[in-house]
Parts: C-alpha cells; sequence; structure tokens
C-alpha cells in the first residue's frame, strides 16, 4: 500500500517535472495554457471577408500550374470541381449540358470602407462579371481596377459605404511556430474559419509559374482548399498579415501545406495598382545563380550566402554599374543576400530609376557599386544548372587532350559552336567524361570559359591550359568553372553557369 502511493506521488511529480520542462524560463504556466481567442477573431472580422463568384468565357481559363512530380499548387479546375461535389452531394447525373459561360471563385476581403477589396490575380482572371457577397447576404457587382500575376494580387471595387475593413498587420514580425488564421470560402462553403500555425516563411513556389520569384510566401499549415484563394490570413491579434494563394498537394485537396502572400508585399502591389493599374518594378539585368559551399570555397567566400552572377545582360543597369560576371551580390540596399532567391524580390521592390547600393564579393573582398534601376520586363534568369539538349554529331572529330585529374577530355570549340555560344576565341569543350571521373556538375559539350580557385580566376585559351590548370590546384579543394550549356538541340542557345568541382585528395 505504502509502495503504491510512493509510486503515485512519484508519478505525479515526474509529469510535474515534464510539463514544466517544455516551457522557456520566464514564461509562467497560465501564459503558456493561453490559446487565440478565435471566436472574437472571427466576430470582428468574418464581415470584412467576401465570397467572390466569377463568370468567364471558356478558353480563357488560365492553364493550370503543376509542381514537380505531380503535385499541383493551383486550383482544381471547373470540371473536378463538379465530380467532386456530383460524388459526395449527389445530383449531376447524366449528360453534361452545353457550356458557354464557366464560373468559379474564391475570397477576398475588404481593405477601405468604400468599397475597396483585394484578392487574388486567378480568382478574377478572365474575368467577364465579379460578384461580391457579404456574410450578411448583401450582395454587389465588382470592378476589376487591376490585377497583378507576377504577385498573384488584384484589386476590385464596389459602390458602397461604411464597410467594415481589416486591420492590416506585420508580416515580417510573424514568428515560426505562431498561430495563424483564415477565413474564406473553402470549396464553397462561405464563412468558413480555419487556423494552424505558421511552418515556414520566405518559401518559393515549385509551381512552375512566375510567381515564385517575387513572393516570400509564408507556409503554414491552416485547412485551405480550393475557394480559400484570395481570403486573409490572420495572426493571433486578428490583423490580417498574408493573403492566402496556393496549396502543395497531389491530390487536389488540402494536405497540411499552404502558402500565403505577405500583405507588405500584397499592399504596396495593392497602391500602384489603385493609382496607375500596372505595377512597375526594377530590373537589375543579371542571371544568377545560387552559391554552394563547394563554390564559395572556390570564390574564396567565408560563407555559403548571397548570389553568384553568371552573365551581365549588355546595355543593362548591372552592367552599367560595373557589375561583372562572377561576382557574388550579397547585399541590396542594406539587405544581406542570404539565399540567391532574395535578390529577384528585393530588386523589383524598388522602382525603376531609383539609385540603389550594391555590394559584392570579388577576387576576396567586398566592393560597393550605385546601380540605377531599370524597369523590370523579363524575369530574372536564376541560373542553376540547367539540363542540357544533346546537339547533333559533329562531322569532324577535332583533337582531344585527357586530363586524368578529374576525368574528362577535353577539346576546342567548332566554329558552330563558337558562334551559337558568341565566344570568339579561347575556350575548351568537355568531349567526353569517363566512367572513373569526380565530375559531378560538368557534362559533354559543356564548353568552359575559365577557372576559379581560391577566388583567383584564369580565362581559358585551351584545352591544355586547362590541363594544367586543373594540375596544379591543390588537393581537395574546390575549384569553379564558368560553363556555357547549349540549352537546344540545335546548339544555337546557350545558358551560363558556375559549375563547382572538388578535386580528389
Amino acid at each position: 500500500m505504502n509502495f503504491a502511493l510512493s509510486h503515485r506521488t512519484f508519478f505525479a511529480g515526474a509529469l510535474s517535472a515534464v510539463a514544466f520542462a517544455f516551457l522557456s524560463p520566464g514564461v509562467s504556466v497560465a501564459q503558456a495554457r493561453e490559446l487565440p481567442d478565435f471566436v472574437t477573431l472571427y466576430e470582428r472580422n468574418s464581415p470584412s471577408v467576401v465570397s467572390i463568384s466569377v463568370t468567364s468565357t471558356p478558353g480563357k481559363n488560365r492553364p493550370r500550374a503543376n509542381t514537380p512530380g505531380g503535385g499541383n499548387d493551383a486550383q482544381p479546375d471547373r470540371e473536378e470541381m463538379e465530380e467532386f461535389f456530383r460524388r459526395y452531394f449527389g445530383g449531376g447525373g447524366g449528360r453534361a449540358p452545353r457550356e458557354f459561360r464557366r464560373q468559379g471563385g474564391g475570397s477576398g476581403f475588404v481593405i477601405s470602407s468604400d468599397g475597396v477589396i483585394v484578392t487574388n490575380a486567378h480568382v478574377v482572371e478572365d474575368a467577364d462579371e465579379v460578384i461580391v457577397k457579404f456574410s450578411d447576404r448583401r450582395e454587389f457587382k465588382a470592378k476589376i481596377l487591376g490585377a497583378d500575376n507576377r504577385t498573384d494580387v488584384a484589386v476590385i471595387k464596389i459602390e458602397a459605404t461604411n464597410l467594415p475593413a481589416v486591420r492590416i498587420g506585420n508580416p515580417d514580425a510573424l514568428k515560426i511556430g505562431e498561430w495563424v488564421a483564415a477565413i474564406g470560402q473553402p470549396l464553397g462553403f462561405e464563412n468558413t474559419l480555419t487556423s494552424g500555425i505558421v511552418s515556414a516563411k520566405s518559401r518559393s513556389s515549385r509551381a512552375g509559374g512566375t510567381t515564385g520569384e517575387l513572393v516570400p510566401y509564408i507556409q503554414h499549415d491552416a485547412a485551405v482548399n480550393p475557394g480559400n484563394s484570395g481570403g486573409p490570413l490572420f495572426n493571433a491579434r486578428g490583423e490580417v498579415v498574408a493573403i492566402n494563394s496556393m496549396i502543395a498537394t497531389v491530390s487536389g485537396g488540402f494536405q497540411g501545406i499552404s502558402f500565403a502572400i505577405p500583405i507588405d508585399l500584397a499592399m504596396d502591389v495593392v497602391g500602384q495598382l489603385k493609382t496607375g493599374g500596372s505595377v512597375q518594378r526594377g530590373m537589375l539585368g543579371v542571371s544568377i545563380g545560387p552559391v554552394s559551399r563547394a563554390l564559395a570555397e572556390a570564390l574564396a567566400l567565408p560563407k555559403a550566402y548571397g548570389a553568384v552572377v553568371s552573365a551581365v545582360n549588355p546595355g543593362s543597369a548591372a552592367e552599367k554599374a560595373g557589375i561583372k560576371e562572377e561576382d557574388v551580390i550579397i547585399k541590396f540596399n542594406g539587405r544581406d543576400i542570404e539565399d540567391s532567391r532574395d535578390l529577384p524580390r528585393f530588386v523589383t521592390a524598388v522602382r525603376p530609376g531609383t539609385p540603389s547600393k550594391v555590394v559584392v564579393w570579388r577576387e576576396g573582398k567586398q566592393v560597393e557599386l550605385s546601380v540605377t534601376l531599370q524597369e523590370f520586363k523579363d524575369p530574372t534568369a536564376v541560373a542553376a544548372a540547367p539540363e542540357r539538349a544533346t546537339p547533333k554529331a559533329s562531322e569532324t572529330k577535332p583533337e582531344t587532350v585527357k586530363e586524368e585529374r578529374i576525368g574528362f577530355t577535353l577539346r576546342d570549340l567548332t566554329a558552330k559552336e563558337r558562334t551559337g555560344a558568341k565566344v570568339a576565341k579561347g575556350g575548351a569543350v568537355v568531349a567526353e567524361v569517363t566512367d572513373r571521373s569526380n565530375v559531378n556538375a560538368l557534362q559533354e559539350g559543356d564548353i568552359i570559359l575559365s577557372v576559379t580557385r581560391a577566388g583567383s580566376r584564369t580565362n581559358i585559351d585551351s584545352p591544355k591550359q586547362l590541363v594544367d590548370v586543373v594540375k596544379s590546384a591543390e588537393k581537395g579543394k574546390n575549384i569553379a568553372f564558368r560553363v556555357k550549356r547549349a540549352t537546344d538541340r540545335a546548339g544555337t542557345e546557350y545558358a551560363e553557369f558556375l559549375a563547382a568541382e572538388k578535386l580528389p585528395d
């Protein structure tokens, strides 16, 4: 009996110890038990959230964007939704009627009392008619003031006054693990509240579209389904911190990975759309790539960060500012470039013609440059090594030189390769990669223009010189090859990037 009592006492004490072990220092038990007041959040904000119905003409619908491996970040199309409701809610049997008009929709929220509403661009794309419905069942016909497909943000306007507007929060203050809530019309169920936590920040989309370059998505696990698009994501204080835009899914439905557009970025776009109907963005004019640890070592960069410049567009703002190939851009207007994907977001957030400061890592030291941005026209190329299209076999076999340390055979460029790759002189082509080669990034057909070791670059004049450069490099170190790689079978289009390779010990 005494043993049992002692055991129970120990067990209770152990539970208390475990419970307190999960509390950070200075946090009381009462604070730890607190949860967001979702009831008040919903009651205060649901009147500001609207359901959007869109009627459009068939044939103008936006193509769906698929994730690698069959995943899909976009909404299921109309046919999939109709099949879903036929299966689980009945009806819809028999022969399908002729379709002259197509309906879709999403969510949105009021940002000003005079009827300005924010939603996703893909919700209202190609719309012939947009109808907005409030939680009190009032309906209004809306006018599209503007839409920006690059950020998937749209602004619409209804003729109404004294509307309840949401409060705008600060997404930069969001922390991973913080509570968030979404309100929208998932699968057509209006005024639905779901909750979750912030799972990650500054995510890039894998949808294959254009928004991933410019939008640092907030990833969260509040349930989001087709129909939530364009709806608000709230923090625990009831402030809008993002716009729900996409989900990562293999089924078309929620799987715990949702993406939302930070509200500060969205409101900047909204301001431009309201005043001019379009969005202006700055452009630097470079092709960039990520900096791996191996590449950082080759460039004598203290750590793997920044965006390495693989090409500079002629006549661009970057060229005028003195930015060079193999520069690593590590700061833009005082903001650190931790990941190469940060740079396009920082640059395009600045208006064209605005003077900016760029800090680059060049030959072992930092160099600060001044640049005046041009207007953004085409997407910034992110020069991860592209897949190579197999060119047609050459009619003659040029003389080759073997390189034993890395394990490849080199040759001179043909006249056709020089013309297609725009290489006037020098360079060496990887003619063959041996079975026992240590090569990871290089491929047959790659044109090597230069080699960088410990931050010092050597331009390649001939295959033999390249062999000598590799032979003289220190064992076990990483070296970087500046490469041009054909992206089409004809050998007329080339991408340029840096490829790091480690020398054997």
